[in-house]
């Protein structure tokens, strides 16, 4: 994988390994660089090439009740149809609220759903669940999953965080049964001043950041997404949506109502 020893750092207290890297001499799967697609005009920001990569984890935080759950939702049912693996974690929602969900939109009934109220041991049940191995993997909420886990283990909320980045890269790099490269979509807070509710250390080891808004208040506001941060390029310009029409979601370059 071009990762070569060059040097070993001694102290009293520990001895380091220091790996640096030539990315010349790095070798990956062609399919790493494939985008799987929504099939939707949400492609054209998700990356520059349209879809979103494998391996590559993006953090979604929106006004309440803008559509964060809705939007995710409709991107990996829109996967599954296409044969993809997916999963999709709920922190929020119990099978009675999902039932729900499903009577407004009939296509996440097909969805592979692990609901985290019905364990305790939150931890573990993730991490067996992730070893099956996905091309994608929806979580509802970021917060709800550090919280549980915090809670059952004693941790403190940087314990859980580190926890959580380090098995969304282990599977971003393909380390579970069917090793695929696994992509993360992840719903996240934000504080009561509309910002992204989270450690510096969740934002640089992502790859991109969406926000989903209002663009005024009142019932007619529209609703657009659009990134703040995206190292897979796309189109800057927000992505307008609507959430009316029961079955589908509906996107549009322009400001319509829906």
């Amino acid at each position: 994988m071009g990762r070569k020893k060059h040097k070993i750092v001694t102290s009293k207290q520990t001895t380091l390994e220091i790996n640096l890297v030539k990315m010349k001499d790095m070798e990956f799967d062609d399919s790493l660089f494939i985008p799987i697609k929504t099939k939707t005009l949400a492609d054209n920001i998700l990356s520059s090439e349209g879809g979103l990569f494998p391996g590559t984890n993006t953090i979604v935080i929106g006004d309440p009740g803008v559509g964060k759950s809705t939007i995710l939702l409709d991107w990996i049912a829109n996967f599954h149809k296409q044969g993809k693996r997916v999963l999709f974690v709920s922190g929020e929602m119990n099978e009675i609220d999902m039932y729900g969900y499903v009577k407004r939109y009939p296509k996440f009934g097909d969805l592979p759903i692990l609901f985290l109220a019905n364990y305790n041991n939150t931890q573990l049940v993730i991490e067996k669940t992730f070893e099956e191995g996905f091309d994608c993997i929806m979580v509802d909420s970021w917060a709800e999953v550090i919280g549980a886990v915090k809670e059952e283990n004693g941790w403190t909320k940087g314990q859980a965080e580190k926890w959580l980045l380090t098995l969304m890269d282990k599977h971003n790099k393909s380390q579970n049964k069917k090793k695929l490269h696994t992509a993360f979509l992840c719903v996240q807070q934000m504080t009561k001043g509309g910002e992204f509710a989270g450690s510096n250390r969740i934002k640089h080891m992502t790859t991109a950041m969406i926000e989903l808004r209002f663009d005024g208040p009142g019932v007619d506001a529209l609703r657009f997404m659009e990134y703040t941060k995206n190292r897979r390029g796309g189109m800057q310009e927000p992505v307008y949506f609507s959430l009316t029409r029961g079955e589908t979601v509906d996107y549009s370059f322009e400001m319509v109502n829906g």
